[in-house]
């Protein structure tokens, strides 16, 4: 098993994963601030659809993936609506276009069921070099969103009263998370994608006793359970994401005995 770990063959896959389970958790800690977790599923389900349309067209699926769900960002920053309810809208669209661009061709089925099932081991050096990309630009981005998104949770008004451009931080956010939720969509498949974004954040954000805490939480518990799943699926034989899902669900019994939201 060591030496499967460490066979180039998945060496690629395996830092792919690793960056995102990293930066995902924290997106996923602002998106909780901003009441609207369900981006995740919302950007994933689109992200897939732009997958498959991609694939009918014969374009490049990862790119698809990506313009779909900055496409998406765009269109709800025309709406100014915040919440998760533009997202549930998010969700049904793309989950119908999705398994009807499946539909229509073998190819596409196929990319649909990679984009359900989940398949890290297969992503090249495209998915790396984003998720590395998305990674290096959190770090620098992140700073200089944070106490502007923290500010508008807190202090609605003050940057309006102040003549700041607050829908430029939203969206500016809004096209980090939804680039690196296409990734980790097309990567690791849909679902991996919401629960790395949903469950850390969602341990995080009432047993962190400072924001800094939880990002750490947030961060540590998305490495830890990814580390975890690449060893169980490598050693056992079984497929990624869906042990992956299985351990963060498992570790969000840990949040359950806080209660709240």
């Amino acid at each position: 098993m060591m030496e499967l770990l460490f066979d180039p063959l998945f060496r690629m896959p395996f830092f792919t994963g690793l960056l995102l389970s990293a930066l995902l958790p924290v997106l996923g800690l602002y998106l909780r601030l901003r009441e609207e977790w369900l981006a995740a599923l919302g950007f994933a389900h689109v992200a897939g659809a732009g997958a498959v349309a991609g694939s009918l067209v014969a374009a490049p699926l990862l790119p698809a993936a990506l313009l779909t769900a900055l496409v998406a960002v765009g269109v709800k920053g025309l709406m100014r609506r915040a919440g998760n309810d533009v997202y549930a809208l998010l969700i049904v669209l793309g989950w119908s276009a999705m398994l009807l661009g499946a539909s229509l061709s073998h190819h596409a089925k196929l990319t649909g069921q990679a984009l359900i099932d989940g398949q890290l081991y297969f992503t090249g050096v495209d998915h790396l070099q984003l998720a590395l990309g998305l990674a290096v630009l959190g770090a620098i981005a992140l700073p200089w969103l944070s106490p502007r998104l923290l500010r508008e949770r807190i202090f609605p008004g003050h940057d309006r009263a102040n003549h700041r451009p607050v829908l430029r931080t939203v969206l500016a956010f809004e096209a980090l998370a939804a680039a690196g939720i296409a990734v980790a969509a097309t990567a690791m498949g849909v679902m991996s994608a919401f629960a790395l974004i949903f469950i850390p954040a969602w341990v995080a954000y009432r047993r962190a006793a400072s924001w800094r805490r939880a990002i750490a939480w947030a961060m540590g518990l998305g490495v830890v359970c990814y580390l975890a799943a690449f060893v169980l699926a490598m050693g056992a034989d079984l497929p990624f994401s869906p042990v992956l899902v299985a351990l963060l669900a498992a570790v969000a019994a840990l949040r359950l005995p806080a209660g709240g939201r």
